[in-house]
């Protein structure tokens, strides 16, 4: 074969494919990059989280890149017919393997967007309750009361009950207070009413409550309402419960426990 037929059926027509297929590949990674850049810019505006925009852009990047490969490899000759097959492939074996990463991602994209919490709440959340000390893309991280650091899925998180108890800046304390069938009732009632507003912390506006609410089978039972700020919530509830023993003590109301009377009856 001469070097003129050689070059009209392999060197030029490759030399053109090859050219092409660079031409491609680098007008490709500015699209890549101009497509990046524009949906950042789109995120910012939506006000995404930094970690999750991060993530989804890395996620962009790298399917729009394996398109490009392709496309290359599509130019180049080869056939590419098997190869998105064996990416197709990989990717649902990823898939099934990172099922519950996935599922952690995903909850956590949606706790990032809604934001039930945010750092700093009080809540319960994944059958834990603590102050939330961070929000990854995976997982959240409580500390309880006593100081204990608690990493939830977000999966756990997102697909149970989140109770959060810094989302408005007032409470309500509720508290139940029995009294024996005995005791004056109505004096009763006077001292609770006694004790909560002798307690700063409590808020005049809304109104407390002191109400009797139930004949129970051994108690007389009282609700007690008082609205609190957030932050002062166990503060009051600790203040109520010690003054409620200490004035029923001095004041002959007692508090009765659990208790059944039997009767025996002789029969001859």
């Amino acid at each position: 074969m001469d070097f003129e037929r050689l070059l009209d059926l392999y060197i030029i027509p490759w030399g053109i494919n090859i050219a092409i297929a660079i031409a491609i590949f680098f007008i490709g990674k500015q699209l890549i990059k101009l497509v990046l850049k524009i949906s950042d810019k789109i995120f910012k505006k939506m006000d995404i989280d930094e970690t999750l925009r991060r993530f989804i852009v890395a996620i962009f990047n790298g399917t729009l890149l394996s398109f490009l490969i392709i496309a290359v490899l599509d130019r180049l000759g080869v056939n590419t017919t098997s190869f998105a097959a064996i990416l197709g492939a990989a990717g649902l074996a990823v898939g099934f393997a990172l099922k519950n990463s996935l599922q952690n991602f995903a909850s956590g994209a949606m706790l990032i967007v809604f934001k039930p919490f945010k750092i700093g709440d009080f809540v319960e959340a994944g059958g834990v309750t603590g102050v939330i000390d961070s929000i990854s893309i995976f997982s959240t991280t409580l500390k309880t009361g006593d100081n204990q650091k608690i990493i939830v899925p977000n999966g756990s998180v997102y697909g149970g009950k989140i109770v959060n108890f810094s989302a408005f800046s007032t409470r309500r304390v509720d508290i139940v207070v029995g009294i024996s069938y005995e005791s004056d009732f109505r004096k009763a009632k006077d001292i609770l009413i006694s004790i909560l507003n002798g307690c700063d912390k409590i808020l005049k506006d809304p109104e407390f409550k002191v109400a009797l609410s139930e004949l129970g089978e051994s108690s007389v039972n009282f609700i007690v309402r008082p609205w609190v700020n957030s932050a002062d919530y166990w503060d009051v509830k600790f203040y109520i419960l010690e003054q409620v023993k200490e004035r029923f003590d001095a004041e002959g109301i007692t508090i009765p426990y659990p208790q059944m009377d039997v009767h025996i009856k002789n029969q001859k």
